[in-house]
């Protein structure tokens, strides 16, 4: 089932909205933006706490195929690029050839966005202009070498 509306009015309310509770959480939890030296995903870490951020979708990882995959995922919208932002509470217990992608009621080999950075914390993959966000509905840990599940996210509307 995808969780994303294709209607035209969908897309313009989540490319405008702010994101407040981002922002309010940093604000009250005392976090510094990361520094403007730090990449994730070839972007600036520091474009994470933008004011125009935008997270429309988030979920929970669950493991699969026997491995610890645990923490938050969400798909943002940063000055109009599309991210996949795994939390500083992301942990997966390792395995060969890990990679973050995009699916829908599974697993989707057209939807690699790149190979896990690392094992835990706070990442951002950037989805490419060519994929359309409004057909996704979760995001995948795969082992492409061993064509495996190693953990999911089902993600909801925020």
């Amino acid at each position: 089932m995808n969780h994303f509306p294709q209607n035209s009015n969908y897309r313009t309310r989540m490319t405008t909205l702010p994101v407040i509770s981002l922002l309010a959480v940093a604000l009250i939890t005392g976090c510094a933006a990361p520094s403007a030296t730090s990449k994730a995903g070839g972007a600036p870490l520091a474009s994470v706490t933008s004011a125009n951020a935008l997270t429309t979708a988030v979920g929970g990882f669950e493991g699969k195929s026997n491995h610890i995959t645990r923490g938050d995922a969400s798909i943002q919208r940063i000055d109009g690029e599309w991210y996949v932002a795994l939390g500083e509470n992301f942990f997966f217990d390792g395995a060969p050839d890990p990679k973050v992608a995009l699916g829908a009621n599974g697993y989707r080999s057209d939807a690699i966005l790149s190979p896990l950075r690392a094992n835990n914390g706070a990442q951002m993959y950037k989805i490419p202009a060519s994929l359309d966000v409004a057909d996704y509905d979760q995001i995948w840990i795969w082992c492409e070498k061993f064509n495996v599940p190693l953990g999911v996210a089902d993600l909801s509307l925020t």
